[in-house]
Parts: C-alpha cells; structure tokens; sequence
C-alpha cells in the first residue's frame, strides 16, 4: 500500500471541526465521489478511493443525491445510429 502525506495547517482543521483522522477520510471521499462524476474512476475503483465497499460508496452517492448511472451521451448516439 502507499501513504500518502501532506501538510495542513492547523486552521484548516479547525474550520471543518475534525480529527485529522476524519479531515483525510472526508477528503478521501470528496475526491472519489469527484473523480466518479467526471467519469475518471469506476464505481468500485472509486470506492476504493473512498475506503468503501461499493454497496457503501453508492449509498454515500444516493445520501448526496449523485447519479450512480453515468452516461456517455456521444457512445449512446453513436449505437443508436448503428443499422
């Protein structure tokens, strides 16, 4: 496995009112859940992200209200023109 570390300051931390254990777990998510909208991750891949099983990461998706159906409009006009 690989760590990851960064610094923040402490203000950071404090404005959100969290652990460094739950800031890095809010961000872990907040970066799955936008990598998975702009089509970048997979569900499971970003749930993995997330430090989730994937039934977890689309119950997070359906509590933020995000579509866990994602639809590349250009493939779905290029099959609906095949014969």
């Amino acid at each position: 496995m690989v760590e990851v570390t960064f610094n923040l300051s402490e203000e950071v931390l404090s404005a959100r009112r969290k652990s460094p254990e739950e800031f890095c777990a809010e961000m872990r998510l907040a970066a799955a859940i936008f990598w998975y909208q702009r089509g970048e991750l997979s569900q499971e891949k970003a749930a993995q992200v997330a430090g989730l099983n994937r039934r977890d990461f689309l119950e997070v998706l359906a509590q933020h209200k995000i579509d866990v159906f994602q639809v590349d409009f250009n493939d779905l006009e290029q099959e609906l023109e095949l014969p």
